[in-house]
Order: structure tokens, then C-alpha cells, then sequence
């Protein structure tokens, strides 16, 4: 059947992957985006030109509640209604505890977890009308944290207990699943070969994965899991069998 899906931070890297994999399955997709437009509008008219009128672009800053509610009146007017939100967007950078401040607080927990919870609220009603599913993207951080990464850690911890505590509250009409994601793409922040090398030998799999393992599991949970509801799916190639 096909789906209506919104998924946040689309333009680029995972979003795009997950993007790309729901709309070959006969999706129609709502790419949101906050400064990539051009990326947005590229991907929008590559899946366009697959499948006229099926992917449009939408832009909001995910920070300030009052946008949310633009984007949900502009996904609403598009397709009429919901049948997946997929909370992928994220603010990621590196800190000292001693040089964290209010405004990296603020984004981090915005984009990682005050946005996701305001967008399954907003959309709530459009998807337990269609029996929808909500799929967060967490990170494997989320469970003991990446030092030098402490308040991106906490956001993403806190959106891990958001994803089974939401299962409960919107259930039985929205299922809630996550997908945590090991070492799929490297940051984009400059990192060196033998960084990399050291997170490569922490991984059972000896090697990175790819955004399509991150798009596989996510459409596992939209269309294949009717009975899955509260779980957070590690993709990380055997990452945390390591401390």
C-alpha cells in the first residue's frame, strides 16, 4: 500500500538513503530540510522524474515550535494525511563539559529530542487515523555515551527512552520503533585515518556499514512489523559486543 512519509533532515547522508529505499517501494515522501535546500531539491527531483508528483521538499527550523506546526499544515496539504514519521534529523558536535553552553544545550536536545517529541505529538491524530508508525534515529551512544560528546549523548539517550515510552502512550494505533546506527558514515568533521582505523578494530564486522543498512532496517519497521512496537534495532556491525 502505498505510504505517506515525512521524514526529517532528508536531504543528505541517512535521511536520503531512507528516502530514496521508501519511495522505490511506492512512497511518497515529504524531505524535510533546515539550510540544505539545494540538496533537498536535487533529491526531490530525482525522485520526481522516477515517479511524478511523489516527492516534495519542506523547510523548517526544528528548534522553534511555532515552524512545526507550519510543517505539519504544509505535509497535511500535500498528501492529505500520515502514514509514517521518521524523526531522523540531528545536530552533531564535540564538546568539553567546561565549554558547553546554553545555546549547544538548546540546539542538541532541540534537533535530538524536543523536535521528535513535538512532531509525534502534532502528527499523532493524522497517524492513528491511518494506524501509522513513528521510527526515531538513534545513535549506539545513546546507551553509554561518546566521550568528548556529552550533551549529544544525553539527547540521544533521552530520545531511546522517548521511543518506548511514546510506544506506550500512542499505542495501540502507532507503533513506535527506533534504529540505532554503529559506524555507518564517518563525521563530517575532519577525523583521522588512524581514528578510524581504531573504531574499525571495535567492530565484530571489521568495517563500516553503509546509510542503506540504516534505510533497510527503517523499512523493516514501516512495513513489515506490524506486530513490533517499543524496540530500538542496533545496526552496527557488532560495535557494542566491545566496550
Amino acid at each position: 500500500m502505498k505510504k505517506n512519509v515525512l521524514i526529517t533532515g532528508a536531504a543528505r547522508r541517512i535521511g536520503a538513503a531512507c528516502a530514496r529505499m521508501l519511495h522505490q517501494q511506492g512512497c511518497n515522501i515529504s524531505l524535510h530540510y533546515r539550510t540544505s535546500k539545494k540538496q533537498a531539491l536535487q533529491l526531490s527531483q530525482e525522485l520526481n522524474y522516477i515517479r511524478a508528483g511523489s516527492a516534495e521538499i519542506v523547510q523548517a527550523n526544528l528548534l522553534k515550535v511555532g515552524e512545526l506546526d507550519l510543517l505539519v499544515e504544509k505535509v497535511t496539504s500535500t498528501w492529505g494525511n500520515l502514514d509514517v514519521l521518521i524523526n531522523n534529523a540531528s545536530a552533531f558536535y564535540p564538546q568539553q563539559i567546561k565549554d558547553v553552553t546554553e545555546q549547544d544545550w538548546d540546539e542538541l536536545l532541540g534537533s535530538n529530542l524536543k523536535a521528535p517529541f513535538f512532531l509525534s505529538q502534532k502528527f499523532a491524530e493524522l497517524l492513528s487515523e491511518n494506524k501509522g508508525c513513528i521510527v526515531n534515529i538513534i545513535d549506539i551512544h545513546a546507551e553509554r555515551g561518546l566521550k568528548g560528546y556529552p550533551v549529544y549523548s544525553i539527547a540521544k539517550a533521552g530520545l531511546a527512552s522517548m521511543t518506548k515510552i511514546l510506544a506506550k502512550e500512542l499505542g495501540p494505533d502507532i507503533r513506535v520503533n527506533a534504529v540505532s546506527p554503529g559506524a555507518i558514515l564517518w563525521p563530517e568533521a575532519e577525523i583521522s585515518e588512524q581514528q578510524k582505523a581504531e573504531i574499525i578494530q571495535r567492530v565484530a564486522l571489521k568495517r563500516t556499514g553503509c546509510p542503506e543498512d540504516i534505510a533497510k532496517a527503517v523499512s523493516f519497521l514501516v512495513d513489515d512489523a506490524p506486530y513490533v512496537t517499543g524496540q530500538i534495532i542496533t545496526v552496527d556491525g557488532g560495535r557494542t559486543l566491545f566496550c
